[in-house]
């Protein structure tokens, strides 16, 4: 699929990247966010984002998102049922 957006030319220039750069971050970045507020999984986010999953944990960390998004509680109730 393919959607189209009218971003400002100055958005380029403040983030100092061509307009396909700055198509992939923005990909990754709506990936991360998605994924960081739990409504994607990390496998889905890495698919929306055109990358790897490897790719997709090393933005985690560039964009300082937990790779990690089990709650304490989430993880309480996984080692229970162990």
């Amino acid at each position: 699929m393919h959607i189209e957006m009218d971003i400002p030319e100055s958005a380029f220039s403040a983030l100092r990247l061509s307009p396909p750069q700055f198509a992939r971050q923005l990909r990754l970045a709506a990936a991360l966010k998605w994924y960081e507020a739990g409504m994607i999984t990390q496998s889905k986010a890495a698919i929306l984002a055109g990358v790897s999953r490897e790719e997709f944990l090393l933005g985690c960390g560039k964009f300082q998102v937990s790779a990690v998004q089990t709650t304490a509680e989430e993880l309480a109730e996984e080692l229970a049922r162990d």
